[in-house]
């Protein structure tokens, strides 16, 4: 993978397969609809949705709540943003 490739599936849970801790420490950020988003726990440019946490409501796992979001998504590095 090359800087300017992110891959199409992402996130922030470490049990899951779409992990990707060097990727998460670089830095990643998040378009969705246009607007910048911070609360983002997974996304999935080919399927066009993100996962986000929901204020700090846990499961009974003590993972957070999340809910999925449909629209265009636009991953970036953020060191790679001016």
């Amino acid at each position: 993978m090359t800087d300017t490739t992110l891959p199409d599936r992402l996130s922030s849970d470490p049990s899951s397969p779409y992990y990707n801790a060097e990727l998460l420490e670089r830095g990643i950020g998040i378009r969705f609809k246009g607007a910048e988003k911070t609360n983002v726990e997974e996304y999935c440019v080919s399927e066009g949705w993100i996962r986000v946490s929901v204020g700090k409501a846990k499961d009974r796992a003590g993972n957070p709540m999340t809910v999925k979001l449909k629209g265009p998504v636009e991953p970036y590095l953020r060191g790679a943003e001016g």
